[in-house]
């Protein structure tokens, strides 16, 4: 059975259409990236697997099980993690404190036991609390910064405690929306590092927006190219770089004949 498959996801706002009968499976384990030129569709194809938007029509299965009409925080329990292309961190609050906020959704204790923080509810969050230092931050190595407040950290930094944040959620399946935008050459290949590691040593299945071809074309397993909200092509990172009409999307039809995306971009 396949992690994830969306079937015929169709979006439109006020008359415009964004995704028009998307569909796609992504195995378990598989580390499944979407691309495209801007406008394309592509956080939008996020946004309706994890809740945000509610498609026209279609559907999106998590392990065969339907989701479509789910809310954003249940998809979470059952297993969707997810990073954003603009950092959603609290600022002022510290690094531990920010990705303990992600594990939240597995908390069990009822409220009262909540207000007063004792037994049960004391005895959960120390051992969340342990969790997420001996695994996540450990995993992340940002041991020397989890006391710090997130608004005194450099932005690559900061993207890394919000992928902490996602993997404290537990998740089957981590969104990333663009991981690596606004990186240096040196950010960039430590989370390129860190999306492999988790995806081989942690057997999280990954879907993947990014915009640097290069980091696209070292970590897939397959790509989904998208054009104006509809498939374009799909295919070994290979397959698609190749693609007559994936270069005519990225080109221009004037340099298509010119090359493939792998001498071009990124």
């Amino acid at each position: 059975m396949d992690m994830l498959t969306i079937s015929n996801l169709s979006l439109s706002f006020r008359g415009l259409q964004v995704l028009t009968d998307v569909s796609f499976e992504v195995n378990q384990g598989e580390l499944f990236a979407i691309i495209g030129p801007n406008g394309a569709g592509k956080t939008s194809i996020l946004n309706s697997i994890s809740g945000f938007y509610r498609p026209n029509k279609g559907h999106v299965y998590l392990e065969g099980l339907d989701i479509s009409r789910h809310p954003p925080y249940r998809r979470a329990e059952l297993g969707l993690g997810r990073t954003f292309q603009n950092i959603a961190l609290y600022h002022g609050m510290s690094v531990l404190d920010n990705i303990k906020l992600g594990a939240h959704v597995h908390l069990r204790t009822g409220l009262l036991s909540s207000l007063f923080y004792w037994g049960r509810s004391h005895r959960e969050e120390m051992t969340l609390r342990k969790e997420i230092e001996e695994d996540v931050i450990d995993f992340l190595e940002i041991e020397a910064i989890r006391k710090l407040p997130v608004g005194s950290l450099p932005y690559g930094l900061q993207k890394r405690v919000e992928l902490a944040r996602a993997l404290a959620m537990r998740p089957k399946i981590l969104l990333m929306d663009e991981p690596v935008a606004g990186m240096n050459a040196e950010e960039t290949e430590d989370m390129a590092r860190f999306i492999l590691d988790i995806k081989e040593e942690r057997n999280i299945t990954i879907v993947l927006i990014e915009h640097d071809m290069k980091v696209i074309m070292d970590i897939s397993d397959r790509v989904l190219v998208l054009n104006f909200g509809q498939k374009l092509a799909e295919g070994s990172a290979e397959e698609v770089q190749r693609h007559p009409e994936v270069i005519k999307a990225y080109l221009g039809e004037n340099k298509a004949h010119d090359g493939d995306l792998s001498t071009t971009a990124g």
